[in-house]
């Protein structure tokens, strides 16, 4: 049986090494957010799902760095 700390122990070296992971998704954050930053500029027309690709291909790049993360 593991200790109370063995636990945390885990997740905190999960939780610290997330961020080097999410920084690989650099080029789709960036093209989501011209996405966005283009559709909220003075006369743009931000609607639903206007920004969805980019948007998915952003989520799709931060679950691939969580699933190497847990690994």
């Amino acid at each position: 049986m593991s200790g109370p700390g063995a636990v945390w122990t885990r997740v905190r070296s999960r939780i610290q090494s997330f961020p080097e992971r999410l920084a690989t998704c650099g080029v789709e954050a960036t093209a989501y957010g011209k996405c966005v930053q283009a559709a909220t500029a003075p006369g743009g027309d931000l609607r639903k799902n206007q920004c969805a690709k980019e948007f998915e291909a952003l989520r799709n790049c931060f679950m691939a760095a969580a699933k190497k993360t847990l690994n």
